[in-house]
């Protein structure tokens, strides 16, 4: 590990289980339950979790996915249970979009391609 790299990112869920669901589903993620309150998840490039709260998630860090087509994995995404909140758009450099888990976390997936 290196100091001051990004070593961890943590989210709040409403329901634990369908938030291991749709990660598991989506994308692979592997999870390890740490109590009734608290699940962490890796293989997604950088390790994090989910901590369980019943209060109304809002705002949060954007995390960036990368897939080479977003056309498939947003498919995917939409299979799993996830909700588009952006479609895709073009920037210098590629395109991306972002979606809503189940519990309302907004994330972004972006391609090169």
């Amino acid at each position: 590990m290196k100091n001051t790299h990004i070593n961890y990112i943590e989210f709040y869920a409403k329901d634990l289980n369908e938030i291991k669901q749709f990660y598991s589903k989506a994308f692979g993620w592997d999870f390890t339950d740490y109590g009734p309150t608290y699940t962490a998840f890796a293989n997604s490039g950088l390790d994090g979790g989910f901590e369980k709260t019943d209060e109304e998630i809002v705002n949060g860090a954007l995390v960036v996915l990368y897939h080479e087509n977003l056309e498939e994995i947003q498919a995917q995404i939409i299979e799993s249970g996830g909700k588009i909140s952006v479609e895709v758009f073009s920037f210098p450099g590629g395109r991306r979009f972002h979606f809503t888990d189940p519990s309302g976390n907004e994330l972004a997936v972006w391609s090169d391609k």
